[in-house]
């Protein structure tokens, strides 16, 4: 989950390529001579329209995989969301029926279940957006407590309960649905929530940022509470993936005086959230994956290598720069979210890349991950 600014148009730009150019017709490419156990694996797109980009991505298994993003990024008065599924041998969008104004943007995807699917973002008609699939299509939900002026950036679920995290009055914003009921909490304190993890029907976390630093809260005994951070200004979360009750990571960046952006993770030891240390530069990280074994991966960019396909690894020790083969000079690729598919080893990522002259095109990369023993 990604990585999601409150914006209409993604605040993401640099350079790229020529969707016919950058992308094969399919997915599942072999590797093109992978160095390694490890390797990247050929890029591909969904095919949105002009100004494509993806937001986020869940997936269940390697025949069914969920995406969302917006297309038409730069109209906004053409712009609108997208759901597209993977099936195994190609990529389809679906639409979304009770929506007579439709979706400005998706941010979020989560899947409970093949056929328990919710996508969040924001409406054309300025409310908070939320969408329920079934597997095989979605329905716009209408909450009658959210009002306009709320925001959503974040979802997470499990069979039988969704948690959506965002903003309202400036404050800390959850919203919950469980045994058929909703209920909203509105957290004391500025702040805004972008990524959200659950463990079960009672435990999870969220983060986001103060405008200050990290802001991070956890859901225990099925209540939510802010949560104590490192005190680092400037910082903010922008991911949150839970791997065991004592074990979790989130990811973001701090701002810097000279308008870069370091990067900035944060791990959770059963007792308290500690930095990591991560290999500087100008890193922009959006979001978090992993594979319950104690291994995680972190989608982003790295400005100084923008042409570059780009995740970070961590083992839970050290932090090692996974990348891609080299592109043109002219292109960035931003992987906004990432998801862990277990049966097959395989980091699905997606994002976009702007090629020099603005123009988006919707990206898919896939990383090779060997199965390790659990420990």
């Amino acid at each position: 989950m990604t990585r999601r600014l409150p914006r209409r148009v993604p605040a993401l730009c640099a350079g790229g390529l020529l969707v016919s150019v950058l992308f094969p017709p399919a997915v599942h490419a072999d590797p093109a001579s992978p160095p390694s156990a490890e390797a990247w694996q050929a890029p591909t797109s969904a095919r949105l329209s002009t100004d494509g980009s993806l937001s986020d991505v869940a997936g269940i298994s390697t025949g069914n995989v969920w995406a969302v993003g917006q297309q038409s990024v730069w109209d906004i008065w053409r712009n609108r969301g997208a759901i597209t599924h993977w099936d195994g041998a190609s990529w389809t969008e679906v639409g979304i029926r009770n929506d007579p104004t439709g979706a400005g943007l998706l941010r979020s995807v989560a899947a409970a279940s093949p056929s328990e699917l919710w996508a969040v973002g924001e409406g054309h008609d300025g409310m908070p957006y939320l969408a329920a699939g079934d597997g095989t299509t979605f329905d716009r939900v209408i909450v009658d407590r959210l009002h306009a002026g709320d925001w959503l950036g974040g979802v997470s679920a499990i069979p039988g309960r969704m948690t959506a995290v965002g903003r309202r009055d400036r404050q800390p914003l959850i919203v919950a649905f469980t045994g058929g009921r909703w209920r909203l909490t509105q957290l004391k304190g500025r702040g805004t929530l972008y990524g959200v993890a659950l463990a079960g029907r009672s435990e999870g976390w969220a983060v986001g940022d103060t405008d200050r630093g990290p802001l991070i809260t956890r859901m225990s005994g099925g209540h939510w509470k802010t949560s104590e951070a490192p005190d680092i200004p400037g910082g903010y979360l922008r991911d949150v993936y839970l791997d065991a009750p004592k074990r979790a990571l989130a990811v973001g960046g701090v701002y810097r005086s000279s308008g870069k952006v370091s990067p900035l993770v944060l791990a959770w030891n059963g007792k308290k959230w500690s930095r990591v240390t991560v290999p500087g530069g100008d890193v922009r990280l959006y979001g978090v994956t992993g594979d319950r074994k104690g291994r995680f991966w972190i989608s982003g960019v790295d400005m100084s290598r923008p042409g570059e396909a780009f995740l970070l690894h961590y083992d839970g020790h050290k932090v090692t720069a996974l990348r891609g083969a080299g592109g043109a000079a002219s292109r960035t690729i931003r992987l906004q979210s990432v998801a862990y598919l277990p049966a097959t080893g395989t980091v699905w990522t997606v994002g976009h890349v702007v090629d020099a002259a603005g123009r988006y095109t919707d990206v898919i990369e896939r990383f090779g991950a060997p199965e390790r023993a659990k420990p």
